[in-house]
């Protein structure tokens, strides 16, 4: 996806930050983001104001943050690729506090292809391990 590509990890950060906080409790205000991520107000400001430029986000009167559709499958790809690499790292012996710290780096730097055919040869691994 080409408008994944010219987000930068930042916003991408942001997006799956959304995403989860949706996920544990429905309506997500930029405090909360601001909270989970430790940053400051403003620069949660700024990330919005470009994350709605983009059509990624929207906010309602409330000032609650939605994700847009397009804003929805960039965060579940991002979050996707979070959880295979935190769980493949430590399946694979990786101490759990580094194994997070590297997932941040990982997910946002491989391909799309790459990471499905790695997606891919894992499953094929669990189901021989299985046999």
């Amino acid at each position: 996806m080409t408008l994944k590509k010219s987000l930068g990890k930042s916003l991408e950060d942001y997006l799956e930050v959304i995403l989860i906080l949706q996920h544990k409790g429905g309506m997500v205000r930029s405090i909360d983001v601001a909270d989970y991520m430790g940053f400051s107000k403003p620069s949660i400001s700024r990330a919005v104001k470009e994350l709605k430029a983009k059509g990624l986000l929207i906010t309602d009167r409330n000032n609650f943050l939605h994700l847009t559709d397009t804003g929805k499958l960039i965060a579940e790809k991002i979050y996707e690729r979070h959880c295979f690499f935190t769980k493949y790292l430590i399946k694979m012996g990786v101490d759990p506090k580094l194994a997070e710290s590297d997932t941040y780096k990982l997910e946002h730097v491989i391909s799309d292809e790459s990471f499905q055919k790695l997606k891919e040869s894992t499953r094929i691994w669990s189901e021989k391990e299985e046999v």
